[in-house]
């Protein structure tokens, strides 16, 4: 398998991973409300937010703007 295909792969795969993550917390937001209808966009804007924010690229930025733009530079 070459690098390119092996790429997309896993590219597809975590999307799936956090698509599924997204939609386990949008569903819990909507059972979180006693499951009232008219919330979806809402409750999958929330999830997702959220999902992102706790994703490691998410803290992985955060740590990165936290370091000294030397230690940053050094870094990279």
């Amino acid at each position: 398998m070459d690098s390119q295909v092996r790429r997309e792969k896993q590219r597809a795969l975590m999307t799936e991973l956090v698509e599924r993550k997204i939609r386990a917390r949008a569903q819990e937001l909507y059972d979180s409300r006693g499951q009232g209808e008219g919330l979806a966009l809402e409750d999958w804007i929330k999830a997702e937010s959220e999902v992102v924010e706790q994703s490691t690229l998410a803290m992985l930025s955060r740590r990165n703007r936290t370091q000294k733009p030397e230690m940053a530079a050094a870094n990279s």
